[in-house]
């Protein structure tokens, strides 16, 4: 049908978004050039016409022009690709710029660059700072093994350090930080984590999961002027890699008020869907206060963080059988059943959407336990759209479960192609081949499948993780035909799991998450088509504008 400037306020009339876009005889913005929408009825158009903070017509580039008036905005993006605005469906948006003030050892080869980089931090450090730092992985070094304390008190004696592994599971300290933390032979595990140890029961250095706050408790925390510049620094880089919308997994009451107070003053931009943390404290609050659902889509607490289990690179992954390279491990219940279910109850009873972390086949088994359990005596629970949040490992029985019971996977590609050249070794071949990182099977049961990339554990550039999604490889091609390719995304399929349905697991699809008249103007201006390239030059490429309800955030004008 073809498109008349006149049939424009029918067309804003006509908004299946909710909210309403001020009346107008012409289109504030016209945009042109390779448009997907991710949306199935109309998956690729030439236009789109934007009015307020709205689509208000998709069509051809004579259809759409028709509205241009002499104050229209024109822009023709004739090369690369222009896509609905990208979501994170599970990132650390706090941990993100707290990252960026701190030491990134991501790709790091050796402890002994490890080392190097935190000498020269102490170097710089004040009398009693804490160096702080996250991102080391010992399945990228030569040895395999977990590091010890000896070799950053080859650096120093007397400035505490703490190094964060890349999953944020595990903790690597100095002699300072364990002495300044009262950690002794004596000291025992607490519940849901762990203290490496040696032949004398000394403690090693390295704190796995719980374990970790034993240390970082006693790290002075930021002040509320250092939070704000982390939320914005987070803030800049997001839109610069052309995130709108970021599911932030677990964040304090304070941090909530943090990003309230700069979404009201308008320097922050990003949109954040935020799971409460599952802290006491937290929980009675806002289970007390209920829900906040900004109908703008700018700040909405309506979650909450659970955690079932560790992460699969510590051996914390809750499994339903021992680790294949650690006999006698399974791993670890971070959460007691009775927390895990008593917070898990009281979030659905005071309307709020449980997502849990569940890693391990054990772990995840667990928690659809739960869901159902939830679901047979509060039929609400559906309604909620229950998340588990990474799904990595599945037993085969489980996997039709999740569409079952309307449990969506919230999943992260990224993690499966870092994670993909030591797997077998830690699982073995069979728990590997029936259920590791399976996108097709959940997809292919009927099961909703929202991506991100649980950053700053990752990178937080979205075409990383939709390049991992349709290939199954490292950014350098390897695996040559992908890791169980049969796994893989369609392209079409990644971009809906970045969109449409990302957009779904925050209950926001009839705003967010697609080009379609009447929704949110979110989209990502991308400087190359990435629906058809080779899949080797998405990771290069770039993200060109980022525009949030019709404004350009990127680059700032």
């Amino acid at each position: 049908m073809r498109l008349l400037a006149t049939s424009l306020v029918a067309a804003m009339s006509a908004c299946a978004g909710g909210g309403d876009a001020p009346p107008a005889r012409h289109a504030d913005l016209i945009v042109t050039g390779t448009i997907y929408t991710a949306d199935p009825a109309r998956p690729r158009v030439e236009a789109f016409a934007v009015a307020g903070d709205r689509f208000v017509a998709i069509g051809t580039r004579a259809d759409v022009s028709a509205m241009a008036g002499p104050a229209t905005r024109m822009l023709d993006e004739r090369d690369g690709a222009i896509v609905p605005g990208l979501q994170d469906a599970h990132g650390h948006f706090l941990g993100l710029g707290e990252s960026l003030a701190t030491l990134d050892l991501r790709d790091t080869e050796t402890e002994a660059v490890i080392a190097a980089k935190v000498a020269t931090a102490v170097k710089a450090s004040s009398a009693g700072q804490w160096v702080v730092g996250r991102g080391w992985d010992q399945n990228d070094w030569p040895s395999k093994r977990w590091p010890t304390r000896a070799i950053l008190d080859g650096v120093s004696t007397t400035t505490p350090v703490v190094l964060e592994r890349i999953d944020g599971h595990a903790s690597w300290v100095n002699s300072e930080a364990l002495r300044r933390a009262g950690i002794t032979a004596a000291t025992p595990d607490p519940p849901g984590g762990r203290l490496l140890r040696d032949a004398q029961g000394e403690p090693t250095g390295v704190l796995v999961d719980t374990a970790q706050q034993l240390v970082t408790r006693h790290v002075p925390p930021p002040t509320a002027a250092e939070v704000e510049a982390q939320i914005l620094a987070a803030d800049r880089e997001t839109r610069r890699l052309g995130l709108t919308m970021v599911h932030d997994a677990g964040a304090s009451t304070s941090t909530i008020e943090a990003y309230r107070r700069l979404s009201a003053a308008g320097r922050l931009a990003t949109r954040l869907y935020v799971m409460i943390d599952s802290s006491p404290a937290t929980t009675a609050e806002w289970f007390s206060r209920g829900p906040l659902v900004d109908p703008s889509h700018r700040v909405t607490v309506r979650a909450v963080k659970l955690y079932a289990d560790g992460a699969l690179g510590s051996r914390g992954a809750l499994l339903l059988e021992d680790y294949a390279d650690e006999p006698g491990t399974s791993g670890l219940r971070v959460t007691s059943s009775d927390r895990l279910a008593d917070v898990a109850t009281g979030a659905v009873a005071a309307g709020f959407q449980p997502c849990t972390h569940a890693i391990g086949d054990r772990a995840n088994r667990e928690v659809l336990d739960l869901y159902e359990r939830l679901e047979a005596s509060r039929p609400a629970t559906r309604d909620l759209r229950p998340r588990i949040e990474h799904a990595q490992i599945l037993d085969e029985a489980d996997i039709p479960r999740f569409s079952r019971l309307g449990v969506i996977a919230s999943m992260q590609p990224t993690h499966c192609t870092s994670d993909m050249p030591w797997v077998p070794e830690r699982i073995g071949p069979a728990r590997t081949a029936e259920g590791a990182y399976v996108w097709q099977k959940l997809l292919k049961s009927g099961a909703h499948l929202a991506s991100g990339s649980d950053f700053p554990v990752e990178q937080v550039n979205p075409l990383l993780g939709f390049y991992a999604a349709i290939t199954r490889q490292n950014t350098s091609g390897h695996p040559p035909d992908g890791w169980a390719a049969r796994e893989r995304l369609s392209r079409d399929e990644a971009l809906r799991s970045f969109t449409a349905e990302a957009a779904y697991a925050a209950h926001a699809e009839r705003d967010l998450g697609r080009i379609s008249v009447g929704l949110l103007a979110d989209f990502v201006v991308i400087s190359r088509d990435i629906m058809t390239i080779s899949p080797a030059e998405v990771p290069g490429a770039q993200v060109r504008r980022t525009f949030i309800a019709g404004r350009q955030v990127f680059p700032e004008p």
